[in-house]
């Protein structure tokens, strides 16, 4: 039998059912895409920037944007669809 039959049945077992692959791990940059992200998402459901008087998750939101701001990541630009930073 050659060998990647024998791992497909090996796979196959029901031992290996659950066996799920560990979700990556997000670095940094990946969280701050994800916050620009959630950022847009207001904005373009809202028409304006986050504001720190507003409800408790646009306040998060706009401290993350005062943040993202702060750090000067020119990476983020690509992600920037109005501008923000």
């Amino acid at each position: 039998m050659d060998i990647n039959k024998e791992l497909l049945l090996l796979f196959d077992d029901p031992l290996f059912v659950n066996v799920k692959v560990p979700a990556k791990s997000l670095t940094s940059d990946d969280r701050m895409v994800e916050k620009l992200l959630a950022i847009n998402a207001f904005v373009r459901d809202n028409g304006r920037e986050p504001e720190a008087t507003g409800s408790f998750d646009e306040k998060k939101l706009a401290r993350s944007l005062k943040a993202l701001r702060e750090s000067g990541n020119e990476s983020l630009k690509e992600w920037d669809e109005f501008e923000l930073l």
